[in-house]
């Protein structure tokens, strides 16, 4: 019985090491993401394809950039597709009596070109291809990787799987991860990352996919709180209350709305009431 392919097993190896990087179980990963505990656990084993969004949420959620786990994506990708079927010679081709040399490639039409001259150019011709068509997959998956390590955001899909699951006002209150607002494709950041006077790291999020923005707060305390707030709208605020939360993202539930503009995010230290506050 034939195994799974080489490139699939490679991509289940890099996820299961990603996945320990997190320090998340498999019932984490279900939460802070549209996949399930039994999916995730066919992903990372191998047994079942991978979307591509996935693997940019479990990059995302270590803090790595996603570009080698891309790059074996897209060749495990062709493997399930069967794309790598259909490319992949079937057989070796017949031997040249002299490969290296230049009669080799003789052109049909030259005087003297025999039936094996013109056999020897076609297939010359043929290994040129594909040799020119390696060359461009590696330089596409090169750029593809070169783009999600700089900026995990410009890895956009033309198709949205996982669907949203709301949009503008009706995202008010509802957590980003479950409602698969929170995908690294779907997310800007409206500014840099700000670092508080305690070390630590808040920043604005805006999916313009869900039409929603929200907080994200890393490297906290116990303690911590961050709030996003609008004009005409209620704050949202999340508060760290376990010390495994520290070591990971957190984000406030959103709030829904096209408008970038008028949203401020302030952090209020454990056990503090100096608030520092950011504007969009």
């Amino acid at each position: 019985m034939t195994g799974p392919a080489p490139e699939c097993v490679a991509l289940a190896e890099g996820l299961r090491e990603m996945r320990a990087r997190t320090g998340l179980s498999l019932a984490a990963l279900a939460e802070r993401t549209p996949y399930s505990k039994s999916s995730w656990e066919r992903y990372l084993n191998g047994k079942k394809p991978v979307p591509r969004q996935a693997v940019e949420a479990l990059c995302a959620m270590a803090g790595e950039s996603a570009g080698r786990l891309l790059a074996l994506w897209e060749l495990a990708d062709a493997e399930w597709s069967g794309r790598a079927r259909h490319t992949r010679p079937s057989a070796e081709p017949p031997p040249m009596s002299s490969p290296t040399s230049a009669s080799a490639l003789v052109p049909a039409g030259a005087v003297g070109a025999t039936g094996d001259h013109r056999r020897v150019r076609r297939q010359g011709l043929f290994i040129a291809g594909v040799g020119v068509a390696a060359v461009a997959m590696m330089a596409a998956l090169s750029l593809r990787g070169h783009s999600a390590a700089g900026s995990p955001a410009s890895l956009a899909s033309p198709t949205l799987d996982p669907a949203p699951g709301c949009r503008g006002k009706a995202c008010d209150g509802k957590d980003p991860s479950p409602m698969a607002c929170g995908i690294p494709e779907r997310v800007d950041s409206l500014g840099p990352p700000h670092h508080t006077s305690t070390g630590t790291g808040v920043d604005l999020r805006y999916s313009e996919v869900c039409a929603a923005a929200w907080g994200r707060i890393w490297h906290s305390k116990v303690g911590d709180m961050i709030e996003v707030s609008a004009p005409g709208t209620l704050p949202r605020r999340v508060v760290i209350t376990d010390a495994a939360d520290t070591s990971d993202y957190r984000f406030t539930p959103m709030i829904g709305g096209p408008d970038r503009t008028g949203l401020q995010l302030c952090f209020t230290p454990a056990g503090g009431t100096d608030r520092e506050c950011f504007d969009s």
